[in-house]
């Protein structure tokens, strides 16, 4: 690790500091094609190449215009180019606007418009949206084009490849400096920008090594990219599977299968909805992963099914961890899967919320008093009696302190305590006797009756364990105060036709052995929830709740 307090903070120092250590070992591995042998043909970068890499390009970026706090927009699809712009960006100190196409066009332009970038680098698609929706064009003045170049004119990604590879002064910069604008899905809201500062990112760094232990020894098969990143900073080799990104729980199994097997993996970062598919074809198919020996899992709580049956592939001292946090605040806490299968399962399956571990040690959390109004200043009276579910807060040298140019989102989501900040998750929880936290579900997604108050997660578990049952989400019709909660069903996979009223029958005798889920009476079946984009777990209860508001007009 370096001492970047000494000398200022940039993500890009890990990377010139693992090509001293280890300039020889792989950094990046990218499938590229199959040989003629049906195997897949793998490209790669080793830490000098990447290290030499960055340096010939942050100096080609440099002399585009593009420099310290050049606020610039990185749209290149994950692969070795990803890498190297986004270290090569660092190195100059640009500030990285970073946002998941699959928001949808609309939100793109929306988050563009509001960062008002100075440059855009991105594969030819993105320049032509970025063209014909008009994101934001009278703030982008150096267009960066990896792939063909149309008729936008600007730079070709690889003209920017300076002769010198010698090493290039890295902008390190002071802890609170903006580093990042990194935009949030959108999937409980609108898409915005928390500001990343320097500090933050290399705190992420620094304390994803000490959880998990990750060491220069480790592969890791990344299924996320910007999880990838920090993969590199570690020493860690990045193995790039080929898959969409954006579509994690269509990724094929066979190919994330290949990937491990063929670089000897001793990591996974994949989000549950990959995880569903990779464990339910492993496990048909009779497939094991005996290389892996740790598994990062989040973007929404893991289902203790799915955890189970993915044990089945991996080796016995193989552990699942379920990191907790957002993209405001991230990592928060973490549990393993030992812990999850061995004693919390059975109270989240009472309806008892999902645990989502202890607290990392430089992280502090606390559960207020749950309200839909902004609060600006910090009173310990705000927090709730121990084990009573309220609202998640979170403070701590990973915590975000604002969204770029959305004031009011800020003052929604932000406390003041002096010189720090307490971020409001906009998640409801609780904390044991042990200070373990659990996980009740979305603020937003609570259903307020005029006698009762039910919480999405802890009412959804009761249900997902009828044997039809694939998950269950919780909607509420009507006016907060006065709404009725109903419980939206999604079938196993599998399940072809179903008695609806039977299955009806039963979910309202599995509920009534609950008292918070005993005056729940209204069930629908849901072909296939909508889910967010970026991780495809998280469920849109807004949607269903307007398509459950729908089905039964007139009924309640």
């Amino acid at each position: 690790m370096p001492e970047p307090q000494n000398q200022g903070f940039n993500m890009a120092a890990f990377i010139r500091q693992k090509a001293a250590l280890t300039p020889h070992k792989r950094a990046i591995v990218v499938p590229s094609c199959r040989n003629s042998y049906g195997r897949v043909a793998y490209t790669q970068l080793t830490f000098r190449q990447l290290e030499e890499e960055t340096n010939r390009f942050a100096r080609g970026f440099n002399r585009a215009g593009i420099g310290r706090g050049s606020k610039t927009v990185l749209m290149i699809t994950p692969g070795i180019e990803f890498f190297i712009a986004f270290f090569a960006l660092c190195k100059v100190g640009a500030t990285l606007v970073m946002i998941d196409p699959g928001i949808g066009m609309a939100s793109l332009k929306t988050c563009i418009g509001e960062a008002k970038p100075e440059a855009f680098v991105g594969i030819t698609k993105a320049h032509v949206a970025r063209v014909l929706m008009r994101w934001a064009p009278d703030s982008i003045k150096i267009r960066v084009t990896l792939g063909p170049r149309l008729f936008w004119g600007g730079h070709k990604f690889y003209d920017l490849r300076d002769n010198d590879a010698s090493p290039y002064e890295i902008a390190m910069m002071p802890r609170d400096e903006m580093a990042a604008l990194m935009f949030t899905s959108g999937s409980t809201g609108i898409s915005k920008g928390a500001v990343y500062t320097q500090g933050i990112l290399c705190s992420q760094v620094q304390y994803i090594q000490e959880i998990y232990g990750f060491t220069p020894d480790d592969v890791d098969l990344a299924t996320f990219p910007l999880f990838a990143l920090f993969d590199v900073c570690l020493g860690m080799t990045a193995v790039i599977p080929d898959m969409d990104a954006t579509k994690p729980a269509k990724a094929d199994p066979r190919k994330l299968t290949e990937a491990i097997n063929d670089n000897g993996a001793t990591s996974m970062f994949g989000s549950p909805a990959l995880i569903d598919t990779l464990s339910r074809w492993g496990v048909e198919n009779s497939v094991t992963l005996p290389s892996l020996r740790k598994v990062l899992s989040c973007g929404a709580p893991a289902r203790n099914d799915i955890l189970q049956r993915f044990h089945r592939m991996l080796p016995q001292d193989c552990e699942i961890f379920t990191p907790y946090g957002a993209t405001e605040a991230l990592p928060v806490s973490s549990i393993g899967s030992r812990m999850i299968l061995g004693e919390t399962a059975p109270i989240t399956d009472a309806g008892g919320g999902t645990c989502v571990g202890l607290p990392i040690p430089s992280v502090k959390v606390r559960i207020i008093k749950i309200s839909d109004e902004p609060i600006t200043q910090w009173n310990d009276d705000l927090v709730v009696t121990a084990g009573e579910i309220g609202e998640i807060t979170v403070t701590g040298p990973i915590v975000t302190r604002e969204y770029y140019s959305r004031p009011e989102s800020t003052m929604q989501a932000k406390i003041v305590d002096g010189n720090s900040i307490w971020h409001r998750m906009g998640d409801l929880g609780r904390i044991d006797e042990q200070g373990r936290v659990w996980f009740c579900g979305r603020k937003s997604h609570r259903v307020v009756g005029e006698n009762q108050t039910w919480f999405s997660i802890p009412c959804e578990r009761v249900y997902n364990q009828h044997s039809h049952v694939f998950r269950t989400a919780l909607a509420g019709i009507g006016e907060k105060g006065k709404q009725v909660p109903v419980i939206c069903v999604e079938l196993e996979k599998g399940v072809a036709e179903v008695n609806t009223e039977k299955l009806i029958a039963e979910l309202i005798e599995i509920g009534s052995r609950h008292q918070h889920t005993a005056a729940i009476k209204h069930f629908l079946i849901h072909p296939g929830f909508p889910v967010d984009i970026r991780h495809n777990a998280k469920i849109s209860r807004e949607k269903l709740s307007e398509w459950a508001t729908e089905k039964l007009k007139g009924r309640i």
